[in-house]
């Protein structure tokens, strides 16, 4: 009986506690987001926190910017994007500097790029090799920082 009352105790404090931030919305994105969207109590975040942790639709809601979840604005933020780059800089900066390539292909894919703007897409980066690869000791940092203001530029 005396764990039941300390038990007790604790969650009737912790509901409390989370009742006074009752208007925060601390659900994150995903589905339950958008079901229960403008609802700010502690029930209705719950459940949405308990509607995408059983619908696992938070990744796909991340990956698609749908669900409340926005895409990742920046290539510089998009982790497998970093990784690829990062493990083949220099197979990656052949392939740009002649303009075709796995290596390339690989990097359009990861970057969304349509089949049919994948030629533009390589051309641009091959004509502005030297503004992509600025040095010998360039990181992957910083070619990808590169690339996304070559491809934002006109």
């Amino acid at each position: 009986m005396r764990k039941f009352i300390i038990v007790f105790t604790v969650f009737a404090t912790a509901f409390a506690l989370t009742a006074a931030f009752a208007n925060q919305s601390n659900t994150g994105c995903g589905l339950g987001s958008v079901i229960f969207q403008g609802k700010s109590g502690l029930i209705s975040q719950t459940l949405a926190v308990t509607t995408n942790g059983t619908f696992a639709n938070q990744t796909f809601g991340i990956t698609s910017g749908t669900s409340n979840c926005q895409r990742f604005t920046s290539i510089a933020s998009n982790e497998r994007i970093n990784i690829f780059v990062s493990e083949n800089l220099d197979n990656l900066a052949i392939d740009i500097a002649r303009g075709s390539g796995e290596y390339l292909s690989t990097f359009a894919v990861l970057m969304d790029v349509r089949e049919g703007d994948r030629a533009a897409f390589y051309s641009k980066l091959q004509r502005n090799f030297s503004r992509i690869f600025t040095s010998p000791n360039i990181t992957h940092d910083e070619v990808i920082r590169n690339i996304e203001t070559v491809l934002h530029s006109s």
